[in-house]
């Protein structure tokens, strides 16, 4: 039995309020987190993932509310990341109302957390935050092409891509969140080569992010491998609806959920 493929908006948030650029620059306002998880819980969506792009000690606190408030109104699973660090982050988002916790620089830093994290918290909740770019030019090469890169894609983490999605699935994460940090922000199509890379590698669900520009865009990187799609400017200003992409996933024969 195939499982539906699953639709996520992504609400980048900073201090507060959902943002968005392109390749992580020029943010720009997109509105009142609580509000948007409200109309993408009623438009269809199937989850949702807010990223706290502060990550400031303030920002972790301004962060709980918005997931305590969004918790009190969305009933759909609610992802978060940014600035995670220890078992007690985790411990408390999830208790303001986060169904999975997104861990990417700490886990860079000392890979080992991955295990205690999905060992306290079980796999289900904690998912790898993997942000890969191609190798560039007078970069150090890796054999699958891409690397890892922190602080929004500006610095190489000197780890090959698709490896550490793969050890991360060895040390008990649930789930790996590719984030193409070439496609972020410039609706040109996901990267379907990443996708289908870290696809061979890795036996746990997918979900790719970064490039969507418009509703033909997504079932390309299902038909690359990805086990949900995810998406975030398009959905913020009305570019596209979450049914459009349902629909052009479901006339391409993908299972989704209406």
């Amino acid at each position: 039995m195939s499982v539906a493929v699953r639709v996520i908006p992504c609400l980048d948030v900073d201090n507060g309020r959902v943002v968005k650029g392109v390749n992580f620059e020029n943010l720009r306002d997109a509105g009142d987190p609580v509000e948007l998880a409200a109309r993408y819980d009623a438009d269809g969506a199937d989850e949702l993932t807010f990223l706290d792009v502060s990550a400031s000690k303030d920002g972790r606190g301004t962060m709980l509310d918005v997931v305590r408030r969004t918790a009190d109104q969305v009933f759909i699973p609610l992802t978060v990341g940014g600035g995670v660090r220890s078992e007690d982050d985790v411990d408390q988002l999830l208790r303001a109302g986060a169904d999975k916790v997104s861990v990417n620089t700490s886990a860079i830093h000392r890979p080992e957390l991955l295990r205690e994290l999905s060992g306290r918290f079980g796999a289900q909740c904690i998912v790898l935050s993997v942000d890969a770019r191609r190798v560039p030019d007078g970069g150090t090469p890796q054999p699958s092409g891409f690397e890892v890169t922190t602080h929004g894609g500006t610095q190489s983490a000197g780890l090959d891509a698709v490896e550490w999605a793969r050890k991360g699935e060895e040390l008990g994460v649930g789930e790996i969140l590719l984030n193409s940090m070439d496609g972020d922000g410039t609706r040109d199509g996901f990267d379907l080569e990443l996708i289908s890379l870290v696809r061979a590698a890795v036996t746990i669900p997918v979900i790719a992010s970064g490039g969507a520009g418009k509703a033909a865009d997504f079932p390309p990187a299902v038909e690359a491998g990805a086990d949900a799609v995810l998406a975030a400017s398009i959905f913020h200003f009305g570019d596209v609806a979450i049914s459009e992409v349902k629909d052009a996933m479901a006339a391409d024969g993908i299972e989704v959920r209406q």
